[in-house]
């Protein structure tokens, strides 16, 4: 049976999307059949991995709404044993469209059941919101995964993230579980994010990776050419902590089986 792993934080542009390209690109290079699930209006999953969203003929949507299977919409992307089921255009609505769906908040869970046997790793990019969409990623997940950036505003709304997923723990899915935060966007000459990191200590006492992400220009440049940074630069800072961090989970899940 695959891990499955959502990587939320209702707060935007602190490298939820970049963790979930990039670990996925790692899992896969270590030898891990790894599929992510982009059910992000914006995207920008489907379009770091060099698949153009607005051109998709089915995406998540379909599958969510319109009953498609997974093997109609699931794309290959450069990474031998890497695939993406992409996010399209009709994502934006799908939060409305679900609210009088039976079961509503089992969707996802549902989708992927057809996958589960062909995979090691589910990787499940979540919007940057606690919507519907983020409770279905939330209810297919066996484990959340946190990014949280090096900056002063990053633990806020932290507190109502984790009552989110406590909440969905005792009405909807009891064994899902933290796996952690992963500390973004670190830049170790700035006393804050040293700050930072502390507060984390706090919030997830034993539940903090060990690999810390950089701030770092390649990271940040590497989506504009549709490549994860393991394609664009894998010697640079980025890349050997996204390496580092994919190791430490998969060693992480040897232990724990």
């Amino acid at each position: 049976m695959p891990k499955i792993i959502s990587l939320v934080n209702q707060k935007g542009g602190v490298g939820k999307t970049t963790t979930a390209v990039n670990l996925g690109a790692y899992l896969s290079s270590l030898g891990k059949f790894v599929l992510l699930v982009d059910i992000d209006p914006q995207a920008n999953a489907t379009s770091g991995l060099g698949i153009d969203h607005r051109t998709v003929e089915k995406g998540i949507y379909d599958a969510l709404i319109n009953g498609s299977s997974l093997r109609e919409i699931i794309k290959n992307t450069n990474h031998d044993g890497y695939r993406v089921a992409p996010a399209t255009l009709g994502l934006a609505g799908a939060n409305v469209e679900l609210i009088n769906v039976a079961n509503r908040e089992f969707k996802l869970r549902e989708v992927l059941e057809e996958a589960k046997h062909a995979y090691d790793y589910i990787l499940i990019d979540c919007p940057p919101s606690l919507g519907l969409l983020t409770i279905n990623g939330l209810v297919a997940a066996d484990e959340v995964l946190i990014p949280v950036q090096a900056e002063y505003y990053a633990l806020e709304g932290l507190g109502q993230l984790l009552e989110t997923v406590n909440l969905v723990k005792e009405n909807l899915h009891p064994n899902l579980d933290v796996k952690g935060a992963v500390l973004t966007m670190f830049d170790s000459r700035n006393k804050l994010s040293t700050d930072v990191l502390d507060e984390l200590y706090k919030y997830f006492p034993n539940k903090i990776f060990r690999s810390v992400i950089p701030r770092s220009v390649r990271l940040a440049e590497a989506p504009s050419f549709g490549k994860s940074i393991l394609h664009y630069d894998p010697s640079s800072k980025g890349g050997k902590a996204y390496e580092r961090l994919a190791k430490e989970i998969i060693e992480m899940d040897q232990q724990n089986t």
